[in-house]
């Protein structure tokens, strides 16, 4: 959730590592410091709020210094305030730490080293950890963080500085991303590539279990249990241009328009020449497999969970295997029942969403084979699953996710098509129509979003509003919950999603005079009990939008007060054109509001804590 950036070499580190922070806002954050060696020995700056903060009181007592760490953090244990944001050190001030995660035992080791005489300041548990660091201490900075790592339980990624050994920087990875960038006679830690990718292209990915030992002049690679390891350089062939916002106001904006490219860039490559069929090279899943699969699992959170919904129905639809979805948080503790002829599959767009990837462990641990749905190659996600279909979406800065989660439902449809084809549960005219279709989904999201001007309208008007509602039935309701927490995200209006049915089961009792619902028709099987349900809540005072397909205007429009089209395509297709005018009403609320768009108050972009 927060990001981390260390720096050791001959440059300034201060500038280094306020940059590196900078490109790791999108992650979220409520404040951030950074630690320097200096000639006075280790400092420290760090203060509640935005880096524009910390940058003002540095240029009042900057840090001079050629190694340190720097951290933003998003409150977890303790609320947030100058004192409990990092760095951290212990009660000499020779210590400093950044992290990443949750120690969860950090109330034991924190009451066992308050008898030995450490004294607190903070609320946090990372402070726990650099008192930890030393009392373990004996003269070996490596061999000191090694013994306390082995005393922690949780998910850490750690940077560890020592008054005592200036010129080392400790990284571990235990759980929370972290890697090393290589340079030429200075290194870098960072919790994600952008933040030192100004610097170097040269990057070790850490795993569980392994940390880096930087000097100026090289890393040194080991375990945990401190034996030594090699790994291969990972070249970035991206740069920071892609993470720029290209002329938009904000990045949420940006990438609503980057998802015909995203759409495109995800079904390349992954459909037959002749447009029948759909061919996923990179699965190991071999024909007799999937002929076993009695059961699949879909595991994700927050958006990831949503696309997870509709994924459950192009599986059930187009592969007819029964499917059920859980929230990654709660997934394992419901003992779920897995066999080996269980297929689960995680969704996460950052390949490090904690929860899920505690599901993952789950379901390997009982014998199940995992598919992962992620957008970052290389990422535990990806690298602990059996098999990975990459949504290829490009980097994604906004805390909200848009094109993610269009990229998730072209993931979906292309599986449910690949198992279609293996399993033979649809003609081949089927198919080629659904794929022929699929191909048309870019040019319509543009048609869509050259409407923008009309949601623009709408959401100005909802933005007034305390409360909202969202309905619709079957792959609607999917879509439906994913426009309600976008909303939710980042125009902070509280609003509910419901399947359309269940209104008169309890929900109609909170409808009333000019409350505004937001009404999805795009499933044409579906329309006369969809507008029956619309009927009642307009009986009762509400000021309904309908999202319908084109063509269905003139009937539709009888039962609602205003009307959005978008471009007519199959059903199990739809929510990937439905949700774009829900993502466009979500942003222009917020901009209406006056709220940050691409920073959202109390979330962060990638959820690396449980």
């Amino acid at each position: 959730m927060c990001g981390i950036v260390g720096y050791i070499g001959k440059r300034d580190s201060q500038d280094i590592l306020i940059e590196g922070l900078k490109k790791l806002e999108y992650r979220g954050y409520d404040s951030a410091g950074i630690a320097v060696f200096t000639a006075n020995g280790l400092e420290i700056s760090k203060s509640k709020g935005r880096l524009a903060v910390l940058e003002d009181k540095l240029r009042d007592e900057p840090l001079a210094g050629s190694v340190g760490i720097g951290h933003t953090r998003w409150a977890t244990h303790g609320k947030p305030s100058d004192v409990n944001s990092h760095p951290h050190t212990d009660n000499s001030a020779k210590f400093s730490v950044v992290h990443n995660g949750i120690v969860e035992n950090y109330l034991d080791l924190k009451d066992e080293l308050t008898a030995k005489g450490h004294v607190f300041v903070s609320e946090t548990d990372t402070e726990v950890i650099s008192h930890l660091v030393a009392d373990e201490y004996d003269g070996n900075i490596v061999e000191a963080v090694q013994r306390a790592v082995k005393r922690m339980r949780g998910a850490f990624a750690l940077g560890v500085l020592t008054e005592f050994e200036p010129e080392k920087l400790v990284a571990v990875r235990f759980a929370s991303p972290l890697v090393i960038g290589i340079g030429e006679g200075e290194n870098f830690i960072g919790s994600d590539i952008p933040a030192i990718l100004e610097h170097t292209r040269n990057v070790y990915i850490l795993n569980d279990g392994e940390m880096a030992v930087l000097t100026r002049d090289g890393v040194e690679l080991m375990t945990t249990e401190g034996e030594f390891i090699s790994k291969e350089i990972y070249h970035v062939d991206w740069d920071l241009v892609t993470a720029e916002k290209a002329g938009f106001d904000h990045f949420m904006l940006k990438e609503i328009y980057e998802q015909p490219k995203a759409y495109r860039d995800t079904m390349l490559g992954r459909i037959a020449d002749d447009g029948k069929s759909v061919d996923l090279k990179e699965l190991t899943m071999d024909a007799d497999y999937i002929k076993s699969i009695r059961k699949v699992h879909i595991v994700a959170c927050g958006t990831a969970y949503h696309a997870g919904m509709v994924g459950k129905t192009v599986i059930e639809s187009l592969a007819r295997i029964p499917v059920e979805t859980d929230v990654a948080s709660e997934y394992r503790y419901r003992s779920p029942i897995i066999t080996p002829d269980t297929l689960v599959i995680v969704v996460s767009q950052s390949g490090e969403t904690a929860d899920t990837l505690a599901a993952l462990r789950e379901a390997k641990r009982n014998g199940a084979r995992v598919l992962a749905i992620t957008n970052v190659v290389g990422s535990s996600v990806a690298r602990e699953a059996d098999d990975v279909l990459v949504t290829w979406a490009g980097p994604e800065i906004a805390v909200a996710s848009t094109k993610a989660y269009t990229s998730q439902l072209i993931a979906f449809y292309l599986f449910g098509l690949h198992l279609a084809g293996v399993l033979g549960t649809k003609a081949e005219a089927e198919v080629a129509a659904l794929i022929s279709a699929m191909h048309e989904l870019p040019e319509q999201v543009e048609a869509i979003l050259e409407q923008s001007a009309v949601l623009k309208q709408v959401a100005e008007s909802i933005s007034s509003h305390k409360n909202l509602f969202f309905i619709g039935r079957g792959v609607d309701y999917a879509v439906a919950q994913e426009g309600s927490l976008k909303l939710k995200e980042i125009s902070y209006i509280h609003s509910e999603a419901y399947a359309a049915g269940e209104l008169k089961h309890g929900t109609l009792a909170l409808i009333e005079d000019n409350i505004p619902v937001i009404a999805l028709v795009t499933q044409e099987e579906l329309y006369e009990k969809t507008l029956s349900n619309i009927k009642e809540v307009k009986a009762r005072g509400a000021h309904v939008l309908g999202i319908a397909n084109a063509g269905s205007e003139v009937e539709v429009s009888k039962s609602v007060d205003e009307l959005f089209a978008i471009p007519k395509t199959l059903p199990l297709l739809s929510p990937a054109l439905s949700v774009v005018p829900l993502q466009l009403i979500s942003y222009y609320a917020s901009l209406a509001l006056g709220h940050d768009v691409d920073k959202p108050r109390n979330l962060a972009k990638s959820v690396t804590v449980e």
